[in-house]
């Protein structure tokens, strides 16, 4: 397909902007805290998976994205102590954002990165979704003042969109209703972290049939991978200095990598949250890895239900 991006692309500039965003995480990882600097990590990420806009001025929007996210979790953590509100929010939210990004860039930021910060904001309570709120919105103004540093370039044309990669309306219900059931199955079954099923769904279902497919499956084995090296690292209980390293280098290589056909955000990010988990009780190892990728499976086979069966293909020529 022309103009289609390669299967695993290398944006240098983000990866730059998103490792200097890292200093405030790599110096609290110095000083001997993994679990904060891992945590400190996964707060610029929205910003940095963002990009870099040409224009400074345009540069804002990753912090607003970052402070979206971050208002969506605290709404969540508040409502998931009522199920079945919470359920419906999801429902409802899939349909307003996909309507959003038919329309804008900044709608579809929304819909891609905002939208599954809402299914994680159901594995928190209010305090700890107040705590990601403001880590998240902290986060994403730290790396809006770090991506003015570079200078601007020259805009380039946003491709077309391919046919059936447009967001309409009948897929933002299939959307919706992938992460509402996700989220029902999860408060009904009693998860331990109810958004990873529902940020799996919302994360990998795409218009595209094509797209959504290599998502899936890129996202399983993107997870297996990060939760896999994560428990190794802990494991090793290597120097705090290999620590920042490689908290610094997941974060820069999940913003490099972004801009890639093939879906391995999804490693790094992972390789973080167990970081934040493991770090402070190992032993947990196992059981964090079985749910992780459990609940992983249970996201993606209900975008699949939902959004793989009524997904439009794009048309040849």
């Amino acid at each position: 397909m022309p103009g289609a991006p390669a299967g695993l692309a290398w944006d240098r500039t983000a990866a730059a902007v998103a490792a200097v965003s890292t200093l405030p995480a790599v110096a609290v990882t110095l000083g001997g805290d993994v679990h904060a600097g891992a945590s400190f990590a996964v707060g610029v990420l929205p910003a940095a998976l963002a990009g870099l806009a040409p224009r400074r001025r345009q540069r804002v929007r990753g912090a607003l994205l970052s402070a979206l996210a971050g208002v969506c979790i605290l709404i969540d953590g508040v409502i998931a102590e009522a199920p079945v509100l919470a359920v419906a929010a999801i429902a409802a939210l899939g349909v307003g954002t996909a309507w959003l990004a038919a329309r804008s860039l900044f709608g579809m930021l929304a819909m891609t990165l905002a939208l599954p910060m809402v299914g994680i904001g159901l594995s928190f309570d209010v305090s700890e979704a107040a705590g990601a709120a403001a880590l998240i919105t902290a986060g994403g103004l730290w790396a809006w003042l770090v991506s003015l540093a570079w200078p601007e370039s020259e805009p380039t044309p946003r491709p077309a969109r391919a046919p059936g990669t447009v967001p309409t309306l009948a897929y933002g219900v299939r959307l919706g209703a992938a992460g509402a059931t996700a989220a029902a199955i999860g408060f009904v079954a009693d998860l331990d972290h109810v958004g990873w099923a529902v940020a799996a769904a919302l994360l990998v279902m795409r218009p595209a049939a094509e797209m959504q497919r290599l998502r899936s499956v890129g996202r399983l084995v993107s997870v297996f991978a990060g939760a896999l090296a994560g428990v190794a690292l802990v494991a090793w209980d290597p120097p705090s200095g290999v620590y920042a390293v490689a908290i610094a280098g997941a974060v820069a290589a999940a913003a490099g990598t972004h801009p890639s056909r093939w879906y391995v955000t999804a490693g790094f990010t992972t390789f973080l949250v167990f970081l934040i988990y493991l770090s402070a009780d190992p032993d947990t190892a196992g059981e964090r890895f079985g749910e992780r990728v459990g609940e992983t499976l249970l996201g993606v086979a209900l975008a699949a239900l939902f959004g793989m069966a009524g997904s439009r293909r794009p048309e040849p020529g």
